[in-house]
Formats: C-alpha cells, structure tokens, sequence
C-alpha cells in the first residue's frame, strides 16, 4: 500500500513540478542551506542508486523511478522561521554574559516597555499598567533574593558603568570577580573594591594596563586609605587567581603617545630606544609607566615636536623630580 500511495505521490509531483530525469525541483530556503538524514544504497523498486532529498517534505525520492524511500526526516538544523515581518529569521535569543549576575538567561519586564508611551503603544490601560508595574517589583525582587545574587548585580553593574572596557576585556573582568566570590575573597571587603581591583588585572592581563589611580578614581576611591585598599586587594586577587602578567614599560607607548599627540616617528624612536636599554638592571624597582614617560620625552626632544616635563608627568603620572631622576639613568646608558 506504501508503495502505491509513494508511485502516486511521485506521479503528482512529476506533473505538478515537472520534474527532469534527474532532480525534483524543491523550494528554497529562506536562509542557509539545510542538511537532512540521507538515504545509502539501492532503490527496492529498480535497484537505482541516485536519490534526489525534498527538504520541504523531509523525504528521499528515487531520481529514477520516484519512490518515496523514507519519509519524515529529522532536520537536525536550526529553526529559521520567523512568523513575524522582521528580516531576522533566528528564533533564538541573546547569548549569555557573564556582565549579568543571572548571566542573561532569565526572562526581563523593561522598563521602558512600562512608561507611558510604551504603554500606549502596547494599548494598556492605566489599571493594566499599574499592575505590569507592580510585577516588574516583585520580578527585580525575586531574582536578587538572596545575597550572592544582590552582590552579583551590585558588582556587575559596577563593572559595566565605571570600568570603561572592550565587551570582550568586561568578561574577563566579570569572570574574575565570579571566581573572587566562589573562593571568598569578596567577604570582608568592599563589592566596589574587589571589582575595581577585577578591571585593573582584566586590563593588565590583556596588556592594555591602567593606573591604579585612573581606576581608583573611576570607581570613586579617592581618598588615600581607598586607593592603598585597593592595592592591597589587586594583590590578593592576583595572587588568588594565578594572574601574574606584569607590566612594561611598552605597554603604555602607545597610550602616551597618543595623549600627548606625538608623531608617529616618535613611537618608533621610543620602541627603538627601549629595545637597547630595556635589559639594564638599573630599570629595576621603577615605575613602569614613569619609565615609558621618560622614554618618550627623551625621544621627543631629539624630535620636531618636543614636550614639555610638565605634559610628560601628566600623562605618566609621575613627579618632575621622579622624571629628572629617571632621564640622568637614561642619559648614563645611552652615553
């Protein structure tokens, strides 16, 4: 009986479609191309070995004689239709972050889905809308119940706002204060220090450092006691983590030279010049970013555009006196 109703089926197809003596014409994807199960052997009816695939149907079609050898195919590919009149065909959503304390996979009421002109355009009236409102509370609520979610969302929420990151360098930094957490290093300390100390080695580790006073100021630790906390937390977490890239003195060329708006034979003067001292002891227990500052105002000087000590200890963040100090070392080995 199957195979009756499968030589019908072929006879209307063919009729239908028109189809040649090799292919079936099928339609097309509005996508990517689709894979399905696929049929190996020889047609049963007349021992052929072509079989042609109608995606749409999910069955394998004899090329030869039409008959229907398996029906109902597993699409092992995604679903790309989309019942909406958007251009977007995924039915997927976002992917999941680790910037999120519930990393993006739990389900949102938006605000601005209930202001009032989001309410008007959604056609909700004001009783509806109170009560959309009041379980958008009782949704925050819910998901910051206990208290490594509250500290998740603070922390995250920190290091979104004042880290100032790339999207892929504020994973890393969320990534460290999670496993801050996991290992109890965030207990007894402050949510904004530890984040704060997670963006500065997230930044180090990608050798795009900062200084420690640019972080502390960014993330509002300004008064002596805060900044020497968040270097003692910077060590701790380090150490904790297994994070011991240690910074150069190349690393902040280009950061530098870009502040002071150098030329760009200055870079390379500057890269040059380290390249042939940088193996001298007398650099040990300096600051790097003073050391890159003194790089690049010698090199200056030997250029059209000099700068001055002032611009220099600005952007270094170093005294002129440290500076004057570092450039006697500098000049004792080039001479």
């Amino acid at each position: 009986m199957k195979r009756a109703n499968s030589a019908s089926r072929s006879k209307a197809v063919n009729s239908s479609l028109g189809m040649s003596s090799r292919g079936l014409k099928t339609g097309s994807r509005p996508s990517r191309s689709r894979s399905t199960e696929s049929v190996s052997g020889k047609c049963e009816v007349c021992g052929g070995s072509s079989w042609d695939s109608d995606e749409i149907r999910g069955e394998t079609i004899c090329s030869d004689c039409g008959y229907v050898a398996s029906e109902n195919m597993i699409d092992p590919g995604a679903e790309w239709i989309n019942h909406s009149d958007g251009d977007d065909r995924s039915r997927v959503g976002a992917p999941s972050t680790l910037t999120l304390s519930d990393k993006g996979l739990s389900t949102e009421i938006r605000r601005t889905d209930l202001t009032s002109g989001g309410a008007r355009k959604h056609g909700m009236s004001g009783k509806a809308l109170r009560d959309w409102r009041r379980r958008q509370r009782i949704d925050q609520r819910s998901k910051t119940r206990d208290s490594r979610s509250r500290n998740l969302a603070i922390a995250m929420q920190f290091i979104r706002d004042r880290g100032d990151l790339t999207p892929q360098i504020e994973q890393e930094a969320a990534s460290l204060y999670r496993n801050s957490v996991e290992r109890g290093l965030v207990t007894g300390r402050s949510i904004r220090g530890v984040s704060a100390a997670c963006v500065y080695i997230a930044a180090r580790e990608a050798k795009i450092p900062r200084k420690i006073e640019d972080i502390a100021e960014a993330f509002d630790m300004v008064s002596e006691v805060e900044v020497k906390e968040l270097k003692r937390t910077i060590r701790l977490v380090a150490r904790n983590l297994g994070t011991h890239h240690i910074t150069g003195p190349e690393e902040y060329f280009e950061r530098f030279h870009s502040e002071l708006g150098l030329p760009p034979s200055v870079l390379g003067d500057a890269r040059e010049l380290w390249a042939g001292v940088k193996d001298n002891l007398s650099w040990q227990g300096k600051k790097p970013s003073g050391i890159a500052g003194v790089i690049l105002y010698y090199s200056s000087q030997n250029s059209t555009s000099p700068r001055t000590q002032s611009d220099v200890c600005a952007v270094s963040g170093i005294s002129e006196v440290t500076l004057r100090g570092l450039l006697k070392i500098l000049n004792r080995m080039i001479t």
